[in-house]
């Protein structure tokens, strides 16, 4: 009997190649995960091959094609924003009737030092902190009772990010971009812009998890503001003939190494990444060239790295990308705990203009109707003055603490409610009284304006379905139009 030549690396086999080469492999049950794979195979369904990111039909015709994430990281106050407080005002230095345990030491009520106006046709009270994103009042669905778990920011940067503020799962944009693919194969199908470095959890806020690792976001720095320096190494160094053949070889000596490891989703996902960088080439530094839109356009968003990053958001959006989510700046600038008048000014004052002018623009395309704009934080800010701490805050008393009990939200476009004012707080702001909507709730909603049951978009990881949700949320009805 004849029998092939030995080979000693087969004698020698790490543990996860040992379980892999187990029964059929995993690698049946990681291709079971992806829906398009699954649809293309069943007959239903456009047939995606082997691009993970080839666009994919919803599970129902859903009203939003995209999503903006217009993250305002630290957590900004609902109190001097979107939630005005008359009781608030008359309590003033006193202690509030309604107290609730706080991170920090809180002490008497502390009124808004901001006025609020009715704005637009809809009659939306909005701070004189934004006064153009105010101007667009009939376009926005403001949540003024949304809850998370924690006042921390690690966890609700993640239960906002991810559905979960402990464990590693992965980021909405995943979850989105696993679900729907991406128009254009381009460009990353996620990418998070974040100027001057990373929010608190850095990277996590992105991630893919244990989804391929061809959905997690590209981080893009938008502190600067050369394309080159935006998406390094853009520019090819040899002819697009040779990198190509570059490209092929090294993709033909990966796969020879792939087959050795049963597939493994993490050298896909590489062999992936290379492919998209070289394709990047052809579209990314004109997608984030703003020096290519008209000067009035430029003029409308204004100057600054806020106005940057919002005009390269719609020129992404327009290009087919799913979701973009843009960080105000590294680390939690909205986290006053200290001079919040000073400091909320300053940041309102960056950014008001150019969410105002991306909201018109989308409109002026015909883009808003079917890009889901959301603007929010990871928890607000309590009605009660922060009292001095060493080693917390300077000790001024003119801050506020966190607040996870209640705080505000507001989303555009995409088939919400326009000029839509959802549930509320108590008379000070302390906690979600009316029509509260938990953080899964949100999300549940936006997968539903994409087309998804969120309880029905999951993917098979350790004996479980996992979904964005988790076990929880519920569609919020009242916002959709």
């Amino acid at each position: 009997m004849s029998h092939h030549a030995l080979n000693p690396r087969h004698l020698f086999l790490t543990r996860r190649q040992m379980l892999s080469r187990c029964g059929m492999g995993m690698a049946g049950v990681a291709l079971n995960g992806v829906p398009g794979l699954v649809a293309a195979a069943e007959g239903d369904g456009p047939a995606m091959g082997l691009n993970p990111l080839a666009p994919r039909r919803p599970q129902f015709p859903g009203k939003a094609k995209a999503v903006i994430h217009l993250f305002m990281n630290g957590g900004p106050s609902h109190l001097d924003t979107f939630d005005p407080k008359p009781e608030l005002t008359k309590l003033h230095g006193q202690e509030l009737p309604k107290m609730l345990k706080t991170e920090r030491p809180t002490g008497a009520a502390f009124k808004s030092p901001f006025k609020f106006s009715r704005k637009g046709q809809c009659g939306l009270e909005v701070s004189e902190l934004f006064p153009q994103v105010g101007d667009m009042a009939d376009e926005l669905c403001v949540i003024r009772s949304m809850h998370a778990d924690v006042p921390n920011h690690e966890p609700s940067l993640l239960l906002m990010n991810c559905g979960d503020g402990r464990l590693v799962r992965p980021a909405m944009g995943s979850w989105v971009t696993y679900g729907l693919g991406s128009e254009n194969q381009n460009l990353p199908g996620f990418v998070a812009m974040c100027p001057g470095g990373y929010p608190i959890q850095e990277t996590q806020n992105w991630q893919s998890a244990f989804l391929p690792g061809t959905f997690q976001g590209t981080y893009v720095d938008t502190k600067h503001s050369d394309p080159k320096k935006l998406v390094e190494y853009i520019d090819r160094k040899t002819g697009a003939g040779e990198q190509r053949r570059q490209l092929d070889l090294l993709r033909q000596l990966n796969e020879d190494h792939q087959r050795e490891r049963a597939h493994d989703s993490r050298l896909e996902a590489r062999l992936q990444s290379f492919e998209l960088a070289y394709r990047m080439q052809m579209e990314a530094s004109d997608a984030f060239d703003i020096s290519k839109e008209p000067e009035e356009i430029r003029k409308m968003y204004g100057k600054g790295t806020q106005a940057r990053q919002m005009l390269i958001t719609r020129r992404l959006i327009e290009r087919g990308v799913r979701f973009v989510q843009v960080w105000h700046g590294a680390g939690q600038p909205w986290d006053n705990h200290d001079d919040l008048e000073k400091n909320h000014r300053k940041l309102a004052r960056e950014c008001d203009q150019p969410i105002a002018a991306l909201l018109k623009d989308l409109k002026m395309r015909g883009l808003l109707e079917e890009t889901l704009v959301m603007w929010g934080g990871e928890f607000g800010r309590t009605p009660t003055v922060e009292m001095p701490k060493k080693g917390s805050n300077a000790g001024k008393i003119n801050g506020r603490d966190h607040n996870h009990y209640g705080f505000s939200v507001w989303l555009a476009g995409g088939g919400v409610k326009g000029g839509h004012v959802h549930g509320s707080t108590d008379p000070y702001g302390f906690q979600a009284e009316d029509k509260p909507v938990h953080v899964h709730d949100l999300q549940a909603t936006i997968l539903h304006l994409l087309g998804f049951d969120h309880e029905k978009l999951t993917y098979r990881y350790s004996g479980r379905d996992f979904r964005l949700t988790d076990v929880h949320g519920k569609v919020v009805r009242e916002l959709l139009a």
